[in-house]
């Protein structure tokens, strides 16, 4: 059984209410922070834990709090993006509806941590009945004086709101996201400078994903070294993981990193294999922006070591014959799919949420899903599949922000590892839409 440190109480009625979450060491990291610690003794316990940033980038979060400006007189920040947005995605929705309260104390010992004393929840436009739960559990934490003038009588002030999102994909990313919360239009910044010296209104900010500062809290419970025992490598602690797809058991599960790939998907305790008794075909394993993996590079690496669910394992050999962790929305797709038009369906997102700041995003992701269309409708001929490949080449680390890598690395990938598919599309252009076909397909391929 897989160590909790997050879903620990996910399953007890009323957890969402102050009451029951602290009948269940609900607020035991503030009161210890805010009695026994300085700001700087939480930044060097996380620094210990190796906590990574539990959004995508994998960044370490003691790190990123410690590159924070602290001018003198100035005001600082702390943002949490809960912006999901990410295709594949939605254990943080899950986090915030389950132990609302779990996240507001990460933020209050986090802000505490960074010395910021106004901070605020920037929530997706569509999680309007989580924006809800928020505010409900925020308003508790008020009254019961977690919140506000001096936190539990430590002289420590912290004003904690929640923003709802712009309604856009390019929101989630941290500087387009600041923009939005100034209320301009969501639009990345160029950078430098960095949010750790101009972020919010021109202020010193750090944004940090929901699970990161959620995770906060074990750390502080239990310190940093312990928490840096769980996992594996560098890949330290516990990961939530949104798994969807063609399995048996899909929804959120909390896993030490390290475990095999191969347990995940076919063990009772998490995915329980595939559906209908298929076969697994490929994996996306962070979220829609990652490169897909066929069955036999997602099961093993590229040197025939069982592949991980960690950062390192994930990513070994590169995008050649590897991919990323990312934000945890793992896709797994059985021998019936389709890997054309399910990377149709990406690109068209892709496309669509764009800003359109960066010509190379704004052009590439458009024809990108009008090359892929010409593929579903039967009319594509094999110079499209290099077409494609140079259309998503020239996106790639052109752009002010990573949503042109989001939009072309799905592409690179699927074209690198299922080329086959792209050339069916092409000869067989009548029997794109029978499942038997692609049956017969990967017969082929696995002979």
């Amino acid at each position: 059984m897989s160590k909790k440190l997050l879903l620990t109480y996910d399953h007890i009625p009323g957890i969402n209410t102050l009451e029951v979450y602290r009948q269940n060491n609900g607020y035991k990291s503030l009161e210890k922070a805010l009695k026994t610690m300085k700001p700087d003794d939480i930044v060097e316990e996380v620094k210990k834990s190796g906590l990574r940033g539990r959004g995508g980038a994998g960044f370490p979060t003691g790190m990123k709090w410690s590159f924070l400006a602290k001018p003198e007189g100035v005001p600082r920040h702390l943002v949490c993006n809960a912006d999901e947005s990410e295709p594949g995605t939605f254990k943080d929705r899950y986090l915030m509806e389950r132990i609302p309260h779990l996240l507001i104390e990460g933020m209050i010992v986090s802000s505490y941590a960074l010395g910021a004393n106004t901070s605020y929840i920037y929530v997706r436009g569509e999680y309007f009945y989580i924006i809800k739960i928020l505010q409900n559990a925020i308003k508790e934490a008020y009254a019961a004086g977690l919140l506000g003038k001096n936190i539990l009588g430590s002289g420590y002030d912290l004003d904690l709101y929640v923003q709802p999102g712009g309604g856009a994909y390019i929101c989630g990313e941290e500087t387009a996201l600041l923009e939005s919360l100034e209320g301009k239009r969501g639009n990345p910044r160029l950078k430098p400078p960095f949010p750790a010296v101009a972020g919010l209104w021109g202020r010193p900010t750090v944004v940090n994903n929901v699970e990161t500062i959620a995770a906060v809290v074990p750390i502080v419970n239990g310190g940093g070294d312990e928490y840096a025992k769980i996992g594996i490598g560098k890949s330290t602690g516990t990961k939530l993981i949104s798994a969807s797809g063609h399995i048996n058991k899909p929804g959120v599960y909390e896993i030490e990193l390290g475990v095999p790939v191969e347990e995940f998907i076919y063990s009772d305790e998490y995915c329980g294999g595939i559906r209908n008794g298929k076969k697994l075909k490929a994996v996306v394993a962070g979220g829609s922006s990652v490169p897909i993996l066929p069955t036999e590079l997602i099961l093993k690496t590229a040197k025939g070591e069982p592949r991980l669910m960690s950062y390192e394992s994930l990513s070994d050999g590169g995008f050649a014959t590897g991919t990323m962790l990312g934000s945890g929305g793992f896709i797994a797709m059985d021998e019936d799919t389709s890997i054309v038009k399910n990377l149709f369906t990406f690109a068209r997102f892709y496309h669509h949420e764009s800003c359109g700041q960066c010509s190379p995003c704004r052009e590439g992701t458009g024809w990108m899903e009008k090359i892929l269309k010409k593929f579903i409708d039967g009319k594509a001929t094999m110079s499209d599949i290099d077409l494609l490949w140079d259309v998503q080449s020239k996106i790639e680390g052109k752009t002010i922000c990573p949503l042109g890598e989001a939009a072309a690395w799905p592409v690179a990938a699927a074209i690198r590892h299922f080329r086959h598919e792209f050339e069916e599309y092409v000869k067989n252009p009548q029997s794109i839409h029978d499942v038997k076909h692609y049956f017969r397909l990967n017969n082929l391929v696995e002979a």
